[in-house]
């Protein structure tokens, strides 16, 4: 004969009023731990978006500062080269017209020696 097995039954049993009210207890503690999980997560997140907000701002002021330093420094440097190069251009102007002036002269000494030899050849 062949006889077929059926699974067990699963017994349904009527749960007692207080079984049902520690389950409801239960799913409502399990509802609010997660509840407050999520509200300490949002919490934590807000707070570690405005530090890293709060960093980034920092972070640009004092990549801004640098950079205004940096051009402060280059153009000191420019400034002070522009300022140099002026006083050169003086300094070479004055020595040209020195120079002119020492070959004036010295064509002039030159020519009153070349007179006084010629004046003293004839006497």
């Amino acid at each position: 004969m062949n006889t077929t097995q059926l699974p067990p039954s699963r017994s349904h049993s009527v749960a007692s009023p207080s079984e049902m009210e520690k389950s409801q207890a239960d799913t409502g503690n399990l509802q609010a731990s997660l509840t407050q999980l999520i509200n300490d997560h949002n919490r934590s997140s807000l707070r570690l978006r405005e530090h890293t907000e709060k960093a980034k701002r920092d972070a640009i002021r004092k990549a801004v500062r640098v950079s205004d330093l940096l051009v402060d420094a280059v153009n000191g440097g420019v400034e002070q080269s522009f300022v140099n190069e002026k006083r050169i251009e003086l300094e070479i102007r004055l020595l040209s017209a020195t120079i002119a002036r020492f070959m004036k002269q010295t064509d002039r000494w030159l020519a009153t020696t070349h007179a006084f030899n010629t004046a003293f050849k004839r006497s």
